[in-house]
């Protein structure tokens, strides 16, 4: 499947193309604004929404310090209610257990509802070659698979795409020219999906969370396509990152306020469905066998990492990408891999072994911290991704030419005459190239900045000359003092002094 920027090396190229995509800059701009706007309403609206991202916080800090522990209670709670559990330590291990359950089952169709976790594991791809039909069932994942491209957003997937481009792509699906109106395309996709709904043999779903003490599992959605994925096929596969445990029913209150309001800026998803094995003799529906696997896929590693085990608290809200800068105006693919954004920039790393590959992602950032403050689970992803561009340079990746203007940066910044000095030339060297207040020349290491904006010239008054200035302008201000009075202080003060030592 194609990220829609395949071609490019690097994060510096696939942005670079990015860039020059109008459509993607408009619609990724229009729906990050939207999804942020609505989060803002609905956390001022909830009123002690900081109290709930900190308690939220703190179960999924407690939850990952005792993985083994709830994990394993989910193990057997889920064993318990009928369900068959497998573990799948790498993603080659997880499309194996996958396809052996459609063998077993002598399937020939799969039904999904959206799971990131499959895109990590390129799952699709392994059962069309299999030559096991696939198809995505949330709309904008059906969207992207029609167009052979990876989800461009966790939770928005066709997010850089608008309803013109979608009419097109659906269009050649149906034979005939759909009206680019999305009542009529979510109706033609309604039509499609519900005979693959009725046909398949398998039906396959992510997880939102995993609730310990009594083995269930917890889809949340907007669509209805997960309820029918999970009540219609006669098997149901879940593929679950193993982190996604949460201790209690009570604890996923707390994550169903946080993730909705995160993601979407809702209160509540339209449907929340919670799972507790396959279908019992007195149930309606429901898939009579029902498969469990929990991946790992690199999750383990970070487990005892000071610096990146909270990496393991995320739910997947989408937050830090709706309030990230890079993220607004360059899309998802250009992070090159399943996951994109600030947590992207992170957790691809983290679970690929921070390799050569993905060195340069955690560069897309601008540092602000507004992942941060989005994140409703505080998890410090601005610092993870300090970190990494610190191991990126200690491991010998790091860029020559950036190592040793850094390294001649301290020796300025080191000693105040040095650093006046150069502002001072700077102030002077820049002023050929000044024009309306900016800088315009594609030159050294403004070439990539001025590409895409105009890089502002050094004031004509840096903040110490200011700083001095006003300095100078308050002691002159102030009264002087007097002399005589000085001298009698001072004497006052020798004798006090005097006195002291006597005693």
């Amino acid at each position: 499947m194609s990220t829609g920027n395949s071609m490019a090396v690097d994060v510096k190229d696939r942005a670079d193309q990015a860039l020059k995509d109008e459509f993607l800059r408009k619609a990724v701009k229009f729906t990050t604004e939207r999804l942020r706007n609505g989060k803002k309403m609905a956390s001022e609206e909830h009123g002690n929404w900081e109290e709930w991202r900190e308690r939220g916080r703190q179960i999924r800090l407690h939850t990952i310090a005792h993985l083994d522990y709830y994990l394993n209670l989910f193990v057997e709670n889920a064993r318990t209610n009928g369900v068959h559990i497998h573990f799948a330590d790498t993603a080659a291990d997880a499309v194996r257990i996958s396809l052996d359950i459609a063998a077993h089952n002598q399937a020939c169709s799969v039904v999904k509802s959206k799971s990131m976790v499959s895109e990590e594991l390129h799952l699709n791809q392994a059962f069309e070659q299999a030559g096991i039909e696939t198809i995505e069932t949330d709309l904008g994942e059906y969207i992207i698979q029609l167009a052979g491209e990876a989800p461009s957003h966790i939770v928005i997937p066709a997010i850089h795409k608008n309803r013109y481009q979608i009419a097109e792509l659906l269009s050649k699906e149906a034979g005939e020219q759909l009206a680019a109106d999305t009542t009529v395309l979510a109706g033609f996709v309604r039509k499609k999906l519900r005979e693959k709904f009725l046909a398949a043999d398998i039906g396959m779903t992510g997880c939102n969370f995993a609730i310990a003490e009594t083995g269930s599992m917890v889809l949340f959605e907007n669509e209805g396509n997960a309820r029918m994925v999970s009540t219609v096929p006669r098997v149901q596969i879940t593929l679950m990152g193993m982190e996604r445990i949460v201790p209690s029913w009570a604890d996923l209150e707390v994550m169903a306020t946080l993730l909705p309001r995160s993601a979407t800026g809702q209160k509540l998803t339209m449907y929340m469905s919670g799972i507790t094995g396959p279908r019992r003799a007195e149930d309606a529906d429901g898939p009579e066998e029902m498969h469990i696997i929990i991946v790992d896929n690199g999750r383990s590693n970070q487990l005892g990492d000071p610096e990146f085990q909270e990496l393991l608290n995320c739910i997947r809200c989408g937050a830090c990408l709706n309030a990230c800068p890079v993220y607004r105006h360059i899309g998802g693919h250009a992070y090159g891999g399943t996951y994109s954004g600030p947590i992207g920039a992170v957790l691809t790393p983290a679970l690929n072994g921070n390799t050569k590959e993905w060195n340069d992602i955690a560069s897309a950032s601008s540092l602000c911290g507004a992942c941060y403050e989005a994140c409703p689970v505080k998890i410090p992803l601005h610092d993870m991704l300090v970190y990494l561009r610190r191991r990126k340079v200690e491991s010998g990746h790091g860029n020559r030419l950036e190592a040793i203007g850094m390294k001649g940066f301290a020796v300025v910044a080191a000693n105040s005459k040095r650093f006046t000095a150069a502002v001072r030339l700077g102030q002077l060297g820049q002023k050929p190239f000044v024009r309306d207040g900016a800088i315009s020349m594609k030159l050294g290491p403004l070439k990539g900045w001025n590409s895409y904006r105009l890089a502002p010239s050094l004031a004509k008054k840096s903040f110490r000359q200011g700083w001095e200035e006003l300095d100078r302008e308050v002691r002159s201000s102030l009264p002087q003092p007097d002399p005589a009075l000085q001298s009698r202080m001072q004497a006052i003060l020798q004798q006090r002094g005097k006195g002291e030592r006597h005693e």
